[in-house]
């Protein structure tokens, strides 16, 4: 119980720290870990090791802070993807698939609108892995809780078939809500149709002897599961959907990678230009140098010819007053 209570003291304190600006964390957590401590010297130690996150995962942290609304929505889709899966429903897995991508566009973009807002604006690339955090919280319950704590430090994605592992991915995991997957596997899900057949064929009399075997067998209850072409449906709906996405992060990607090509390109012409400036600028100070050099020689010259006509007016202003007193 006691470390219960210390985990959520260190969440309480973590959520308001997660919540702040991000160039105001690092002050924001010496000041925290330093009143923690007055009281509590190993919570105060805990604060103090809470890490700073990532920029795309501040972001993804104003979010949920500031616009939850868009996070619930994806939370709900989310559900409703896994519900299809469960029922193999081909059909509501595309319609859901493109409301995925709508929606995750529209939070993209709320993302870095609320980033903008709190401070810091937010690259292509960043965007990118705020997507791909968002996505996964679609595909994975753990995933979703750790988004919507508010104290994610990293961003991360999901396969939708193994849970994502959270560790070093949010502050203070051991207080997020349990999350238990709530579709059964197969394997769990399959003895229960033997059950229900059984109690269907108890309570159902047999056919008459005399009546034709084709009609006994149609009197036989379907099996409740779907159908192997159900199954492929399903499958190619999976496939088609994950094609899109496959794509449609291909050509994210490649777009980034062209804006990058650019501005590589423009790197490197600045940088010419910069080494010829420099060169230009290196030849001018060496031909300073060398005047310099010469001017201070001339002058060191001149000085010395001025002292010597100086010392020589003197002797002949001397021998002019020597004379001068002969004659008198």
């Amino acid at each position: 119980m006691m470390a219960c209570m210390d985990d959520e003291a260190l969440a309480e304190i973590a959520n308001e720290l997660y919540a702040k600006p991000l160039d105001d964390f690092i002050a924001a957590r010496a000041a925290a870990a330093k009143e923690a401590a007055a009281s509590d010297k190993e919570l105060g130690t805990a604060v103090r090791g809470l890490p700073k996150p990532s920029v795309a995962a501040w972001a993804v942290n104003m979010l949920a802070l500031h616009q939850p609304d868009a996070l619930a929505g994806l939370t709900d889709l989310g559900t409703r993807m896994r519900e299809a899966q469960s029922s193999l429903d081909a059909s509501a897995l595309r319609g859901l698939g493109r409301e995925r991508r709508t929606l995750l566009a529209a939070a993209v973009d709320t993302a870095r609108s609320v980033a903008r807002q709190q401070g810091r604006s937010i690259s292509d690339a960043m965007a990118t892995d705020v997507e791909e955090t968002l996505r996964a919280l679609t595909a994975d319950e753990g995933a979703a809780a750790a988004v919507q704590s508010g104290r994610l430090l990293k961003t991360f994605s999901a396969d939708g078939v193994n849970a994502v592992d959270l560790g070093g991915l949010v502050a203070v995991p051991a207080a997020l809500p349990a999350t238990p997957r709530t579709t059964p596997p197969a394997s769990t899900a399959a003895p229960a149709r033997p059950q229900k057949k059984d109690t269907t064929t108890a309570r159902t009399p047999r056919p008459a002897p005399d009546k034709p075997r084709l009609q006994a067998v149609r009197q036989t209850p379907r099996p409740s599961s779907p159908p192997a072409l159900e199954k492929a449906k399903a499958s190619l709906a999976e496939a088609e959907a994950a094609q899109a996405e496959t794509a449609r992060l291909a050509s994210g990607l490649q777009d980034q990678a062209d804006d990058l090509r650019t501005e590589i390109a423009e790197l490197l012409q600045e940088t010419a230009e910069l080494r010829t400036r420099l060169k230009a600028a290196e030849e001018r100070l060496e031909r300073s140098r060398r005047a310099l050099a010469s001017t201070a020689a001339e002058a060191k010259q001149a000085v010395r010819a001025a002292d010597k006509a100086e010392r020589t007016a003197m002797l002949a202003q001397e021998r002019v007053l020597r004379l001068g007193n002969t004659r008198a």
